[in-house]
């Protein structure tokens, strides 16, 4: 073979090659924007300015596939399905009330994940974050905005099972003074203070910056429990109740319950419990719902389910009548207008 064969051999081999890693580029490049693009059949989406106190909107966390995907984003609140405005800040967990937004994110720190609750006005600027020891499970605000909590597991990463563990923290937004972890409230069960290695809290549920609602779980058990921040104590008021969500009105708590004869991978149904009468009403939703509803109005609970996208939102009457209704698609962590302040 010649020098001028081996060249143009050489030659050949090169553009061959060439063309393999532009190709390789040019599909690469085209999976990338599909993946950014809204899937067949998903919500339209755009950037655009987001506040926490407009009125008539409803915010969420976006679950559509696309470059806001985990964002913030706003839709008029009698259009749920409408296009959605995308706020550009990034949330796993997120709840507002009264202009103040509460965001719990993940933070890419060389080859791990870090996690922290990032406090946000009503124009969702920063105005300080706080590392989290876990993975963001749960967030509310208080309904006049002067009080935060969120949950977190430290250790396993499902309610489902027996082997996990929780913290749950409550800030006060004004002072920024923080109760790290509710573990070291007095509980107070049967009306007696109650010590137990295995305490866990969650899921907490505002009446006022004072009051809340949480989980307690202990002895293989769960209790809803009434926390008075001033006295650092959690009461127990009654049992099987997990993630409790307050009414508007203050008179009712939407929750997980578990459900006798249900899978163990599956166990929750959707009750709501008159805080007077103590009386359960079961939902008309039969399906699992492993999530903390919350409240669209007075008479409508909203909670997610598993999608296409991840989570869908549906809603379901709180009195136990009518039926479940798919609200949205692609879409976690709902927030509506809140209720006025109590006085």
């Amino acid at each position: 073979m010649t020098r001028t064969h081996r060249i143009l051999i050489l030659l050949a081999t090169v553009l061959a090659l060439a063309g393999v890693a532009v190709g390789v580029t040019l599909h690469a490049a085209g999976r990338a924007a599909e993946k950014d693009r809204p899937r067949a059949g998903g919500p339209a989406v755009h950037p655009g300015e987001v506040t926490l106190d407009a009125p008539g909107r409803s915010v969420f966390r976006n679950m559509a596939w696309g470059p806001h995907r985990d964002e913030v984003v706003s839709v008029p609140a009698t259009d749920p399905t409408g296009a959605r405005t995308a706020s550009g800040v990034r949330c796993l967990r997120f709840h507002t009330a009264a202009g103040t937004g509460i965001c719990l994110q993940s933070v890419r720190n060389g080859l791990r994940d870090d996690y922290r609750a990032v406090l946000l006005d009503a124009h969702l600027r920063e105005l300080h974050h706080y590392a989290l020891a876990g993975i963001p499970t749960r967030a509310r605000v208080s309904p006049d905005g002067r009080a935060a909590a969120w949950t977190v597991f430290v250790s396993g990463d499902s309610y489902a099972g027996t082997a996990f563990s929780t913290r749950t923290s409550v800030l006060d937004t004004r002072t920024g003074e923080l109760d790290g972890d509710l573990e070291t409230y007095r509980f107070l069960l049967d009306g007696r203070p109650h010590r137990a290695a295995d305490i866990n809290v969650w899921g907490v549920t505002f009446a006022d910056a004072r009051h809340f609602y949480a989980t307690v779980a202990t002895g293989g058990r769960t209790y809803l429990v009434d926390g008075d921040r001033t006295a650092r104590t959690l009461r127990a008021l009654h049992e099987n109740v997990e993630c409790p969500s307050l009414s508007p009105d203050g008179t009712r708590i939407a929750y997980k319950k578990r459900a006798e004869g249900a899978p163990a991978d599956a166990p929750w149904r959707l009750y709501v419990l008159d805080l007077h009468t103590m009386r359960e009403t079961a939902t008309a939703e039969r399906r699992n719902v492993d999530d903390q509803a919350v409240w669209q109005d007075a008479h409508t609970l909203v909670y997610s389910l598993p999608g296409d996208f991840g989570s869908d939102l549906w809603t379901v009457p709180a009195d136990g009548s009518g039926h479940a209704r798919l609200l949205m698609k692609a879409a976690l962590a709902p927030a509506f207008a809140a209720p006025a302040p109590r006085p």
